[in-house]
């Protein structure tokens, strides 16, 4: 879904930058999936699925491209 985007941005602004915009962004997501887990007390395990779950979407819509 998101992939061709994916692509542009990648060929505007290079694939180095790409990649460090992309870890910012999943290290955010994760840490507010962690934050969120924390502050409703649901333990590690289902925290860690929950991050899983967001790789794989991300995946699937094309964010990963």
């Amino acid at each position: 879904m998101f992939a061709p985007l994916v692509v542009l941005v990648r060929n505007i602004v290079g694939q180095p930058k790409l990649s460090k915009f992309r870890g910012k962004a999943i290290a955010r997501h994760s840490k507010a999936i962690t934050n969120f887990c924390n502050q409703v007390g649901i333990d590690r395990s289902l925290r860690q699925n929950w991050i899983r779950l967001a790789r794989d979407n991300g995946k699937r819509l094309g964010l990963l491209a």
